[in-house]
């Protein structure tokens, strides 16, 4: 597609207009904007368009022939799907930043790219405007990684930084994350750990070449954090942070999983602050990778939208290579982890199955138990471990004899 990009924008919020500002300004990308759908053409905006490049019917948008691209960033992951599955039948190359839709649909729609011979792009839906997808899809295009991990939610972090670096109540560093626009008026999305759980879905499917359905992924958030959770990391030296990851846990196996987890000053992600997401890729001879970036904000999902919509130009697509590979890793749940466990009311210690006991400490008020339990183990125990007056989280334990 070396030739003039005419893109059919779908969605006109904070971050289709981000797309638009940035697509409008960009000298070399050779696109433009000539339609945009919207669900009300007559609501307020800050960004002035020609009236006459607007729609409320998304066929305006498919049926004309000059559009060559679709780029799609609706906030409604059933709407997005109708768009994407829609343009990838039609043959047209789509850019989407809908990280919940691509989550739970990507096996079906790489099926369409391969059946209609259309692209799909979607770097945006991972991390904002740090490049992980594309980076996984050709530089580490073999099997020596062993692990991505790192925060992927700069909501979340946002609110933990407030909080561990401003001294900040929970609450308070909550309220100005929605403020700002780092969180919606509705956080649960972000704060449940949702949000990290789609992206490393994706991100897997790149690393390793499995896809793992959402549902079997073992999530975790922060919203139950409390203020002894706190006063114990403060105590340890550490952070809570709020940590997505897949890891190989031999030649044949890996695990992933979303949690909050404490952090030493040692670790790169230790200083990922505020609305910034940093991702750490191991790998079997280079050790440790570091990306880092700004990961909530409609300019840094423009910026990674603008990047994709630069790539089609140029004919690109994923290859999916790993999903070739004759022996790619099982995904098992059949890992020990180790876990702290704070509460209060709910029985934690009788209705956890822990392996082994590592510390406990009951008081009038508050208690936590630190043991080792399987991932399985978790997984099963999600209801007890979804009580209000419960948290968890996770003290890391793979590849500690590489970290000296």
């Amino acid at each position: 597609m070396n030739q003039q990009i005419s893109i059919g924008l779908f969605g006109f919020g904070t971050v289709g207009q981000s797309v638009y500002k940035v697509i409008s300004g960009a000298k070399n990308a050779h696109a433009q904007i000539s339609r945009i759908c919207v669900r009300n053409i007559a609501k307020p905006r800050a960004v002035a368009v020609d009236p006459s490049i607007l729609t409320d019917n998304p066929d305006d948008v498919f049926a004309d022939p000059s559009i060559n691209l679709i780029v799609e960033v609706v906030d409604d992951a059933e709407a997005s799907y109708r768009i994407v599955s829609t343009a990838l039948r039609r043959g047209i190359p789509v850019v989407s930043g809908s990280k919940a839709m691509i989550a739970r649909h990507l096996p079906e729609l790489i099926e369409l790219q391969r059946e209609y011979g259309s692209a799909l792009l979607y770097d945006a839906s991972s991390c904002g405007s740090i490049p992980v997808i594309r980076n996984l899809e050709e530089y580490y295009d073999n099997d020596l990684l062993l692990e991505v991990k790192g925060i992927l939610n700069g909501s979340s972090n946002y609110i933990l930084s407030r909080v561990f670096d401003h001294n900040e109540d929970y609450n308070a560093a909550l309220e100005k994350a929605q403020k700002l626009g780092f969180a919606e008026s509705d956080p649960t999305f972000d704060l449940s750990g949702m949000d990290s759980l789609f992206k490393l879905v994706i991100i897997t499917v790149h690393a390793l070449g499995v896809y793992v359905a959402p549902e079997r992924v073992f999530t975790y958030g922060i919203s139950t954090i409390h203020d002894a959770d706190i006063r114990y990391a403060r105590e340890k030296r550490m952070k809570i942070k709020l940590v997505a990851q897949v890891v190989k846990v031999d030649d044949s196996n890996f695990t992933m999983f979303v949690m909050p987890e404490f952090v030493s000053p040692s670790k790169y992600i230790y200083s990922v602050d505020n609305e910034y997401n940093g991702v750490v890729i191991r790998g079997e001879c280079y050790d440790r990778q570091f990306m880092f970036g700004k990961g909530a904000g409609g300019l840094p999902t423009a910026s990674s939208i603008l990047s994709d919509v630069m790539a089609r130009r140029y004919g690109y697509s994923y290859e999916y290579k790993k999903m070739s590979y004759i022996d790619r890793p099982r995904y098992t749940t059949d890992v020990m982890l180790r876990v702290y466990v704070h509460y209060s009311t709910t029985d934690i210690p009788s209705l956890l199955p822990f392996e082994v006991v590592r510390e406990q400490f009951i008081s009038a008020d508050d208690n936590y138990v630190i043991g080792d339990i399987s991932l399985g183990q978790l997984m099963a125990a999600r209801q007890v471990l979804s009580a209000p007056d419960v948290f968890l989280a996770n003290i890391p334990m793979f590849f500690l004899d590489r970290d000296d």
